[in-house]
């Protein structure tokens, strides 16, 4: 691989900045203020972020043994900790890290 010259990344780094100042002006531009939202973009809206936890939750899971080791008892406490943390909260920066150092803290002191 040849080594990059100082106008190779200064080109890259404006592609980039350019291509996110469009990717985060296009909402905008697609749907002006003035307008109704179409109605597809309020379905996906309303439907895609219980969409994107039922995947996370899916992937979280999906190597958890249950008939051998420690049977899935610290993914399960985690998960209901992120859960309680985050009814009682509504803080998702809290119940996400909070449910993160709890499996870490199992898995290595307890499991």
């Amino acid at each position: 691989m040849t080594p990059q010259t100082t106008l190779q990344l200064c080109i890259t780094i404006a592609v980039i900045a350019l291509a996110t100042a469009f990717v985060r002006a296009l909402p905008f531009l697609l749907f002006p203020s003035g307008r109704e939202t179409p109605a597809v973009v309020r379905y996906l809206g309303a439907a895609l972020p219980s969409a994107s936890i039922a995947m996370l939750v899916v992937y979280c899971f999906k190597n958890v043994s249950f008939l051998s080791g420690s049977h899935g008892l610290p993914e399960l406490i985690a998960a209901a900790f992120v859960i309680l943390v985050h009814r009682w909260k509504h803080n998702l920066l809290l119940s996400i890290a909070g449910g993160t150092v709890l499996y870490m803290v199992l898995i290595q002191l307890v499991f």
